[in-house]
């Protein structure tokens, strides 16, 4: 195996997701080399060449290339995007059984390499699924990192732009909790421009209304796209390049991705997303957001439904 110069990344999956993930990484000029697998390999191989094609427009000479689990082993990142995708009225926690099997066998064959470097996870149920790449690979938690509500909060900071009329980037608000039905907007730390905006719809009418259509609209977001063209991807494909810039530019700053909670927010044992810095070694630390009464609780409903679909792992494992 050549020895590897610069960040290298491996995307292991080459269907919409893994390939939309791959397109932004190569058009931001985030990494040096990136890497894709696939048990299609003249699929991986067509996706390669493709997008290898691309390089002389982008930014940065990028090393594109079809690979094996054998370039696993000096990746500094390696983003699964393999898995059985999310069919049209199913919900994430569906796809958990048949997933597991699929991530065991994924992360058994990179961690046979020596692979020491970075997990990013996308496929679905992501948070179930970044707790089984955890237990399954042995990685410390830092270093196993789901996209969590990443694209949740894409979706309602988009939301809110069209309410306040200003650009997505300039909302401070956050989706919290399970990438799923549970998801729950955190109101109460939400702003714009340092203007609150619980406070903006608590003096609208209808302002409560209109607070639970928003978070409607953002956890049902996926559903009306899966039915209209079959998935989801390059939402979710952007939001992983901006995880893996914020790792590989060592950049400290505050994404809402998967993590595993150790009393944070009250909760133990579950991976499930928060805003979090981002950096070189991966999540540095967790961001605590104040929360109402009522976004405690559902914040912890939720955490007890991603736990108790967290059994299935166990159940995986003692199998």
């Amino acid at each position: 195996m050549a020895q590897k110069t610069g960040n290298k990344v491996v995307v292991i999956g080459t269907g919409a997701v893994g390939v939309s993930y791959a397109y932004a990484v190569l058009n931001q000029g985030i990494c040096d080399e990136l890497v894709l697998i696939d048990l299609n390999v003249k699929r991986a191989f067509a996706e390669a060449c493709d997008l290898s094609h691309g390089v002389f427009n982008g930014p940065t000479p990028v090393k594109v290339k079809q690979g094996t689990y054998e370039d696993c082993a000096d990746a500094d990142i390696i983003c699964i995007c393999a898995g059985v995708p999310q069919k049209p009225g199913e919900t994430r926690l569906q796809l958990i059984d048949n997933n597991l099997s699929v991530f065991n066998s994924v992360v058994g064959e990179v961690m046979k390499t020596g692979f020491d470097g970075i997990f990013l996870l996308a496929s679905n149920p992501v948070d179930v699924l970044s707790y089984a790449t955890f237990k399954f690979s042995g990685l410390p938690k830092h270093r196993v990192i789901g996209s969590g509500t990443v694209l949740d909060t894409a979706r309602l900071c988009y939301f809110l732009s069209e309410e306040f009329n200003v650009a997505p980037q300039s909302i401070d608000a956050y989706m919290i909790g399970e990438h799923g039905d549970s998801v729950l907007a955190a109101w109460s730390s939400a702003y714009v421009a340092g203007t609150s905006v619980k406070e903006y719809f608590d003096v609208m009418p209808n302002g409560k209304e209109r607070m639970e259509q928003i978070r409607h609209d953002v956890m049902r977001a996926a559903y009306s796209i899966i039915e209209g063209k079959g998935a989801t991807y390059y939402g979710i494909g952007m939001g992983l390049a901006r995880i893996t810039k914020a790792i590989l530019f060592n950049q400290n700053c505050v994404l809402p991705v998967s993590a595993l909670l150790e009393g944070e927010y009250g909760e133990n044992d579950v991976y499930t997303g928060v805003p979090a810095v981002i950096n070189r070694n991966g999540i540095a630390r967790i961001i605590e957001k104040p929360l109402d009464a009522d976004e405690k609780q559902k914040f912890a409903d939720s955490a007890n439904i991603l736990r108790s679909y967290q059994e299935k792992v166990h159940a995986y494992l003692n199998k």
